[in-house]
C-alpha cells in the first residue's frame, strides 16, 4: 500500500511540476528525484529500472536527433519561408491563410515532429497572421490542435508514437499505410470544425500592415529532410534502428552549419533539450512504477480486446480520458504494453486516444502547454472557455471518426 501510494504521489507531483513549472525550473528538476523516490521505497526494482532505460534509450536518442535536425532547419530559414509563403498564398484572405497554416502544420508535425510545430511554426504563424492584419486566433489554435491530431502519420511525428512504435511491431512503412487514412481524416474533420468556429474571426477583413517580400526557399534544408525520411523507411526495412537516419540527417545539417559558422557546439547540444530527454526518461520510471503497483491490473480490466469497431472505440477512448488524466506521455507508456496483446491495431487506437484526445484540455500534452506559453509570449492569452469549447467540439468527432478510418485500414490493408 505503501509502495503504490508513494508511486502516485511522485508522478502527481512529476505532471503538476510540468504544468506549473515551479521557480521556471526544467521538467527533470522534478521527475529524477521522483524517480529516485520511488526506487528507493522499493515501488520499482534496479532491474525494472534498467529495463525501462533500454527500452527507453533509442527512443530518447531518436528524440534527441529529431530536435537538432528540426533546429537546424530553423536556422537554415525554413520556417521563415513557410511564413512568407502562407502570407503570399493567402493573398490577404484569413480563410485561406487558416487553409496553409493546416496544410503546413500537419507535413511539419509529420516529418519534424510535433515540437517543431509548437516551438518554431507558431510563433511564424503568429507574425503572418500581423502581418496580414488577421485575427491570429483561428490560426494559433490550429497550430496547437494540429501539433497533436497531424502527428498520427509516422512513428517520428510524436514522443507517443515512438514510445508505442515498437509495440507495434509494424515496419515504417506498414506504420504509415495503416495510420494515413486515419490521419487524413482527422485533419479534415478538425478543418470543416474550425470553419464553422471561427467563421466571425475568417469573415473579418484582413488590414495588411506591411507586403511580404519573396524569399528563396531552403532547398538543401528540404533535400535533407526528405532524404532523412527516406532513411526512417530503408532503416526501418533493414532492420537498422530510425535514430540512425535522424542522427545522420541532423548531421548533415550540422556540418553545414558549423563551416558556415551559423551555429556552434554548445547551440546544438542546447537544442537537443538533455533536460527534457532527462525527464522522458525518469517519467517512464516513474510511470512503470505506478503500473506495477496497481494501474496495470486495473486498466488491464477495463481495456477491451481485440480490433473489432466497438473495440477500437473503446480503446481510442479509453485513452484520450486517460491522457487528459495523467498526460498522454504517462497514458501511452501505460496502455501500449496492455494493447499490444490484441495486436497491432488496438496500439494504434491507443495512439489515436492519447494524440487527438490531448487537444480537450491544456494538460493533456506537454505541447499544449508549451503551445500556451507561446501564444501568451505574443500577447494572445489563451482562455480556458473558448479553448475547453473548441476541443469538446473537434476532440469526440475527430476521434470517432479516425476510429472508423483506422478500422477501414486494418480491413483493406491487413496487419
Amino acid at each position: 500500500m505503501l509502495v503504490a501510494s508513494v508511486s502516485l504521489l511522485a508522478l502527481a507531483v512529476v505532471l503538476i511540476c510540468a504544468v506549473v513549472r515551479p521557480f521556471r525550473l526544467p521538467e527533470a528538476a522534478f521527475a529524477v528525484p521522483a524517480a529516485g523516490a520511488v526506487l528507493a521505497v522499493g515501488a520499482i526494482t534496479p532491474e525494472a529500472v534498467r529495463e525501462e532505460a533500454e527500452r527507453l534509450g533509442p527512443v530518447i536518442g531518436f528524440l534527441a536527433a529529431v530536435l537538432v535536425l528540426a533546429k537546424l532547419c530553423d536556422d537554415e530559414g525554413l520556417f521563415h519561408a513557410c511564413g512568407t509563403w502562407m502570407a503570399r498564398w493567402s493573398r490577404r484572405r484569413p480563410q485561406r491563410l487558416l487553409g496553409a497554416v493546416f496544410a503546413l502544420a500537419s507535413l511539419i508535425t509529420a516529418a519534424l515532429s510535433l515540437d517543431a510545430t509548437v516551438v518554431l511554426l507558431t510563433p511564424v504563424v503568429f507574425a503572418t497572421a500581423t502581418r496580414m492584419g488577421a485575427r491570429p486566433g483561428p490560426h494559433a489554435y490550429a497550430s496547437a490542435h494540429l501539433s497533436n491530431t497531424a502527428s498520427l502519420l509516422l512513428p517520428v511525428s510524436n514522443l507517443t508514437n515512438l514510445l508505442a512504435f515498437t509495440a507495434t511491431g509494424l515496419g515504417f512503412t506498414r506504420f504509415a499505410l495503416l495510420m494515413l487514412l486515419p490521419w487524413l481524416t482527422a485533419i479534415a474533420v478538425e478543418y470543416v470544425v474550425f470553419r464553422r468556429f471561427f467563421a466571425r474571426d475568417l469573415a473579418a477583413p484582413a488590414t495588411p500592415t506591411e507586403p511580404s517580400a519573396p524569399v528563396a526557399l531552403p532547398l538543401f534544408a528540404l533535400l535533407t529532410v526528405a532524404a532523412t525520411l527516406g532513411g526512417f523507411a530503408l532503416a526501418s526495412a533493414t532492420g537498422v534502428d530510425p535514430a540512425w537516419a535522424a542522427a545522420a540527417g541532423a548531421t548533415v545539417l550540422a556540418v553545414r552549419a558549423l563551416a558556415g559558422r551559423r551555429t556552434s557546439p554548445r547551440a546544438l547540444v542546447r537544442s537537443a533539450s538533455l533536460p527534457f530527454l532527462a525527464f522522458v526518461l525518469a517519467l517512464g520510471v516513474v510511470v512503470r512504477a505506478v503500473v506495477d503497483n496497481g494501474l496495470g491490473d486495473a486498466l488491464a480490466h477495463v481495456l477491451p480486446d481485440g480490433t473489432s469497431l466497438p473495440a477500437l472505440l473503446g480503446i481510442a477512448a479509453i485513452a484520450a480520458v486517460l491522457a487528459n488524466l495523467i498526460n498522454n506521455l504517462p497514458a501511452t507508456l501505460a496502455l501500449a504494453p496492455l494493447a499490444a496483446a490484441s495486436g497491432p491495431g488496438a496500439v494504434l487506437a491507443v495512439l489515436l486516444g492519447v494524440n487527438i484526445g490531448p487537444n480537450l484540455t491544456y494538460a493533456g500534452s506537454l505541447a499544449t502547454l508549451l503551445w500556451r506559453r507561446i501564444a501568451q509570449d505574443h500577447d494572445h492569452p489563451v482562455a480556458l472557455g473558448e479553448f475547453t469549447r473548441l476541443g469538446l467540439l473537434t476532440v469526440p468527432a475527430t476521434l470517432a471518426a479516425s476510429t472508423v478510418a483506422l478500422w477501414a485500414s486494418l480491413q483493406l490493408f491487413g496487419i
